[in-house]
């Protein structure tokens, strides 16, 4: 396969990326004789195109999906996650032992693997890698895991054995060490700042995965290599050895109908976020669709109740009452999007089914709206004491529809006189209005991982915080439901966890902080050349068994 010439493809319109995407070989389309009969071939490249592109390699920071579809293909973890049973596997640990408290983890790992610059895999480096991502440097701006709780340190009791230590109970650090947020890197890489996980920097970080990094065009490719020498892959995955490609471009095409025009025309082999209009194009004869389920909290709105205009948990309840949920999904999605029943997906740890709560009903939105006292003035629109109920939402960029989404809660929400402004913007625009006080209302998002620990990544307030009940002065405004999300994270038993998730999820409920939407998947659209594609548990895609038919 030829390379693609490197041109901001993100930037350039249908006709121009369509036909410089053409002067690329697609690897094949028709099935060989050893493709026809099952057999994997060795060889060849992937050119594989992505909506946005990566901002950092930093794995506890790398869980935007452009960012850990890279990571998953460069690193390794001590243990895997199956993503179908969501059960854990050794992976460089060959074995792990758990206190009765969860508050000191013991691995066994394998002394065989090495990172793609020569250097072991033992108890001292994974050591390294634990203290940083369990701790963060605030000096290099690195940050603490989101998925590690309670961390103290690491041990390096021989070269093949390391043992955790915990404050307090952290049981999901099991599934915590299998995601890409504990991706492994080199001791070198591990001494970079936040800024040299950067793009520009991408060649220079490295991993023990089966692809090593070999290029990078800032904003718009990265080009991954495969390792020669890679020999030390979970056991379920389908063979063993070097992955079977010899290459992957991550292209980023912004623009949906060039990303799916130039997959349905076999001018590339496959593509991540196929908006729902676009999959019945790949139900013709030679392509296929893949939606991976996330297994976490789903697509949906978090309603920030410190916000002087949705303190009443009056107008919160008629926002949900005023949304009609089964419209968005049906007016704008396919099947692969189930409606949501819950905060979490079916699939996920911990599901509870709290649908009861999310029911349509506009004529109780509006009587609830005037008993809060906002009353329908001369021109339409809900207003008490001289101020009209305005709500801003966010363009949740990584999000699927996100502003066709906010546009049609815009038109349901208008006919109760509440007045939606969408924030539009790049991502940094997005981040930086998502933590501010006052600048967004209504907060659109969700958020991947297999575990029970997703609840309190969401919600608390010293996480994600996407219902704004932490301030930056300190202050929490529901103590109740972070000390929920905090039982979630430090309960030493299955049962325990599970009641302080359906806890959690009762209060996100009852209070009415929540709109759970539909379960997200990620969907990917690919020609039937390529082979033996798997995401991991979260839905990031996974190309160690992929191979081209030729």
């Amino acid at each position: 396969m030829s390379r693609i010439p490197r041109i901001a493809l993100a930037a350039a319109s249908a006709v121009t990326a369509a036909a410089l995407l053409a002067g690329c070989s697609a690897g094949g389309s028709a099935p060989s004789d050893s493709a026809a009969s099952g057999d994997p071939v060795e060889g060849g490249t992937l050119t594989y195109l992505e909506p946005q592109t990566w901002n950092t390699l930093y794995p506890p920071s790398a869980g935007f999906y452009p960012n850990g579809g890279i990571v998953n293909n460069i690193t390794d973890r001590l243990l895997y996650q199956d993503p179908e049973t969501l059960e854990l596997e050794p992976w460089i640990a060959t074995s792990w032992e758990v206190n009765d408290d969860a508050t000191e983890y013991t691995f066994t790992l394998r002394d065989d693997a090495t990172y793609s610059d020569g250097t072991p895999i033992d108890a001292e480096n994974v050591v390294k890698n634990f203290d940083l991502y369990g701790l963060g440097d605030t000096d290099r701006a690195l940050t603490v895991s989101e998925a590690i709780n309670n961390y103290d340190h690491g041990e390096a009791v021989d070269a093949t054995t390391v043992k955790f230590f915990f404050t307090a109970p952290s049981p999901g650090f099991a599934q915590a060490v299998s995601t890409i947020n504990s991706g492994l890197l080199s001791n070198e890489t591990l001494d970079r700042t936040s800024e040299e996980f950067g793009p520009g920097n991408a060649a220079e970080i490295v991993g023990s995965g089966p692809f090593t990094i070999a290029s990078e065009e800032i904003g718009t490719e990265i080009s991954l290599a495969v390792r020669e020498d890679y020999d030390w892959a979970p056991e379920s995955f389908e063979h063993d050895g070097r992955a079977y490609l010899d290459a992957i471009d991550y292209l980023v095409v912004g623009e949906d109908s060039v990303r799916v025009g130039n997959v349905v025309s076999q001018q590339a082999q496959i593509a991540r976020q196929i908006e729902a209009p676009d999959e019945a194009q790949f139900s013709a004869d030679g392509l296929s669709l893949l939606a991976a389920s996330t297994n976490g909290v789903n697509n949906g709105l978090s309603f920030r109740f410190r916000d002087p205009l949705l303190e009443d948990v009056r107008v919160r309840q008629a926002l949900i009452a005023g949304i009609d949920r089964e419209q968005i999904v049906e007016t704008l999605f396919t099947d692969s999007y189930p409606l949501a029943t819950g905060a979490l997906a079916s699939t996920a740890l911990g599901y509870t089914d709290t649908s009861s709560y999310y029911a349509y009903d506009p004529e109780k939105a509006a009587d609830l709206l005037d008993e809060a006292g906002w009353e329908l003035n001369a021109d339409g629109l809900r207003e008490k004491d001289g101020q009209t109920l305005a709500l801003t939402f966010n363009e949740a960029l990584p999000q699927p529809r996100s502003r066709e989404v906010v546009t049609l809660i815009q038109e349901q929400l208008a006919e109760l006189g509440i007045d939606v402004e969408l924030l539009p913007g790049d991502q940094a625009a997005q981040d930086a209005a998502r933590i501010e006080v006052g600048a967004l209302q209504v907060y659109h998002s969700m958020v991947g991982r297999a575990d029970y620990d997703v609840l309190k990544s969401q919600y608390f307030s010293k996480n994600r915080n996407t219902l704004l009940n932490g301030y930056p002065d300190g202050t929490v405004g529901d103590q109740e439901l972070d000390d929920l999300l905090l039982q979630i994270a430090s309960s030493p038993t299955e049962d325990g966890r599970a009641e302080a998730s359906a806890a959690a999820q009762q209060r996100l409920a009852e209070q009415a902080y929540i709109l759970p939407i539909f379960e997200e998947p990620q969907v990917f659209g690919y020609i039937d050349a390529v082979q033996g594609f798997r995401t991991e548990s979260v839905g990031r895609p996974s190309f160690y068994d992929t191979w081209l038919a030729q």
